[in-house]
């Protein structure tokens, strides 16, 4: 499962889309929201959406980051709340995506931003609510003290773990049991709880957060939402998200070659990742299985090379002989263009754990196919060839990739099973300081 982060925009959107069916009639939810982009006209914006000139508003960038408000990147006015006009948000937003700005140390342009009504609303209106996959079950986050300060206020929020096999019911009086004290009226927080963990698991959400949530009657107003959902079930109910984008966020722009992978695996029902660390890093992984992959890396930082890992990723499963030399010629074009500075060789670290139903003889063809494709630019670059594979056909697979190197002139040591999954980390290391 790969957990992808949403833009609060799209949260909030799947969350209105699918009101009538979990929350209404006992709550309302007036959804207004306007995402901008790079492309949005701004001045002709309030043509399709009137609101933005009727009422007053807030705006704040969505890129997946929090604490805007303590950032200053919330557009509204302290000494006066809800007194700004959709010019004022105007100019705002302009201003902002020409600045350059720093958010935890990575720097870069604001791009994409929220506008919405502002709620006016008393202090004690605003709650807290959080649900989050766990490996015992799920765990719901309730506090009466939402806002800014909730993690300063971290002791007041109250936890619960739903078991994997609970049953609705069994779901319902845990949360009705442990919501705190504090909040003014509980049993109308706990039924909205109750019907946000139902959503929270038909969509098959991977992290819930609103903060604050208000509450002021039955009408309900999320006024931050965070969300990440599980990619994998993108087939089960990808209908009910909708047109969803899973962008990289602030600062996380995806070079050309992560665009062209994540394209791949979009379209493919095998699961293709490649994220580029250091692309002037020595060691390079081609990787089957995204367990194996977490593995292969902190094997690589354990041993002291963390600084020379240029990339992370992941080919599983069983992904068709072109998609894998599509996926490797990506990786071998991102390795050979430059030699090591210091003149040492390359490592290409070939690996993963005992696949179930990949066919490694035939992935391993898509892998010679790209070789034999960049076998002048890895032999100039010095590539030195670390495999360690097993699975359905693997004996075939690791003699033919043997083999193919051998006649390309590619150095090359050849694994199976009966060797450690992460032996040839060291071995390679240790043989190319």
């Amino acid at each position: 499962m790969a957990q992808r982060g949403i833009r609060e925009f799209d949260g909030k959107r799947i969350l209105a889309e699918h009101w009538s069916e979990y929350f209404a009639p006992e709550f309302e939810y007036d959804f207004k929201s306007v995402l901008v982009t790079p492309q949005t006209d701004l001045d002709k914006l309030p043509e399709e959406y009137p609101w933005l000139k009727e009422l007053p508003l807030v705006a704040k960038p969505d890129m997946l980051f929090g604490k805007r408000g303590k950032l200053g990147l919330i557009l509204f006015k302290k000494e006066k709340p809800c007194d700004v006009d959709y010019e004022t948000v105007k100019e705002w937003i302009k201003q902002k995506m020409q600045e350059d700005v720093e958010i935890k140390g990575k720097k870069g342009k604001l791009t994409h931003f929220l506008i919405e009504p502002c709620v006016p609303h008393a202090p004690e209106d605003e709650y807290y609510v959080a649900i989050t996959l766990g490996y015992e079950g799920d765990h719901v986050y309730m506090s009466a003290f939402g806002g800014i300060d909730v993690e300063e206020n971290w002791d007041k929020v109250r936890e619960v773990v739903i078991p994997v096999l609970a049953s609705d019911e069994e779901a319902a009086k845990l949360i009705e049991e442990n919501v705190p004290e504090e909040i003014k009226n509980k049993e109308r927080y706990a039924e909205f709880v109750k019907r946000l963990y139902k959503f929270f698991k038909d969509m098959h959400f991977a992290y819930l957060e609103i903060n604050p949530l208000v509450m002021v009657g039955n009408k309900i107003y999320p006024l931050d939402f965070v969300g990440r959902l599980d990619d994998t079930a993108q087939f089960l109910v990808g209908r009910k998200w909708g047109d969803i984008e899973f962008p990289a966020g602030f600062g996380g722009e995806l070079s050309p070659e992560e665009k062209y992978i994540k394209e791949m695996d979009e379209k493919s029902g095998a699961s293709l990742k490649l994220t580029i660390l250091n692309p002037e890093g020595r060691i390079w992984t081609l990787v089957a299985g995204g367990g194996a992959s977490v593995v292969y890396a902190d094997t690589v930082a354990d041993l002291g090379y963390v600084h020379e890992l240029a990339n992370y990723g992941e080919y599983s499963g069983n992904p068709s002989r072109a998609e894998t030399r599509e996926y490797v010629k990506t990786v071998l074009d991102l390795m050979t263009r430059k030699k090591d500075p210091k003149g040492r060789p390359k490592i290409l670290i070939i690996g993963g754990a005992i696949a179930n139903f990949t066919d490694v003889a035939k992935t391993f063809d898509g892998i010679i196919d790209a070789f034999k494709e960049y076998a002048d630019k890895m032999k100039e670059v010095g590539v030195k060839i670390y495999v360690r594979r097993g699975g359905p056909n693997y004996e075939v697979g690791l003699a033919r990739i043997k083999k193919a190197a051998e006649e390309l002139g590619l150095p090359i040591e050849v694994y199976g099973p009966e060797t450690h999954m992460t032996a040839i980390v060291k071995k390679a290391l240790d043989e190319n300081p």
